[in-house]
């Protein structure tokens, strides 16, 4: 039994769940606040990594650029896909959701899935239909054993064959974190997270004691629409390709990650990310040297076997029961 391949799929099951754990926080804040599953939130995260391939692209940057360069050029990207992306977000709640807030909910849903498709169609216009390369602007592996041989210590111990960091798995995570613990932060210290908070519990008393509803909703699909901006960046940069089709794969998981740890809460989202991920990286890297005929055909089944049974035992998710403030 391969272990070693084993803790390295761990190390990009955590970049992997890190990066969907960003996505399905905007699912989780929108429907945390008006109870709408917006399917568009994928076809956003595609398009920020659309806007990201354009802006790297321009700069001319590449791995062998020097390292300040390679930085700035990823804050920039970054950046303007989180600005992109929230515009859009926006001006989606503004033209349809807005306007159907209080019809059946039949009808937002049908309408999330109709920009999803807009989406796809304006990306495929954009970008065209195959699959866009992105210029690689990270090193390409960072080893554990050079690392440690510089310090001076276990040195003996790990060779070039041990578990390797990849400078793109430290960039997911040293990007990712600070952006979960940010939002963590403006929901439960700024006074526009608390109105947020008090109009996902009751939106009618919210509204009488001075909330203005219609603002707080537009602000929770802004900072959906950021997160998925700066997932589709690092997305991007994590995989050096974008498609078209990719929000519905990655959107896809993103939700299953907020139902599985309580949809409208947000570490319930955080921790279906990182199950997610991890079961993704085991299930495509190492089960197939463990069991003979396995392949990445079976991820989907066993995510979402999982996501039914913990349904089945825990309908609100695995902290829905458990955690009294939602959003």
């Amino acid at each position: 039994m391969n272990w070693t391949l084993f803790f390295q799929m761990l190390i990009i099951g955590v970049a992997t769940g890190s990066l969907i754990a960003l996505i399905a926080l905007g699912y989780t804040l929108v429907y945390g606040i008006v109870e709408l599953i917006n399917f568009a939130h994928g076809e956003v995260f595609m398009m920020g990594a659309f806007l990201s391939a354009t802006v790297i692209g321009l700069t001319g940057v590449t791995s062998e650029s020097p390292y300040a360069q390679i930085v700035g050029v990823l804050l920039l990207a970054i950046v303007a896909s989180m600005i992109f992306c929230a515009a859009i977000n926006s001006f989606i709640d503004r033209v349809a959701y807005r306007r159907l807030r209080n019809a059946p909910r039949l009808a937002p849903l049908i309408a999330a899935i109709g920009f999803s498709f807009i989406l796809q169609n304006l990306a495929i216009y954009w970008k065209g239909p195959n699959p866009i390369l992105a210029p690689k602007i990270l090193p390409t592996e960072f080893s554990t054993y050079n690392v440690f041989k510089r310090w001076g210590i276990f040195g003996d111990y790990f060779d070039d064959k041990f578990i390797r960091l990849m400078a793109k798995d430290l960039m997911v995570v040293g990007i990712t974190v600070p952006l979960l613990f940010g939002m963590s932060w403006f929901v439960y210290r700024t006074r526009i997270g608390k109105a947020m908070r008090a109009t996902a519990q009751d939106r009618e008393a919210a509204a009488l004691m001075g909330i203005d509803i219609n603002r707080t909703i537009m602000v929770a699909f802004l900072l959906g629409g950021a997160l998925a901006g700066a997932a589709g960046t690092i997305a991007l940069v994590y995989n050096n390709s974008a498609r078209f089709s990719m929000g519905f794969q990655y959107g896809l998981f993103a939700f299953t990650a907020a139902v599985l740890g309580g949809i409208g809460n947000l570490a319930g989202a955080v921790t279906g990310g990182i199950l997610i991920g991890l079961i993704w990286a085991i299930s495509d890297g190492w089960m197939p040297t463990v069991v003979p005929g396995w392949g990445a055909q079976w991820t989907n089944i066993v995510i979402f076997s999982i996501l039914v049974l913990v349904l089945v035992f825990r309908p609100s998710g695995l902290f829905g029961a458990t955690t009294t403030e939602k959003v």
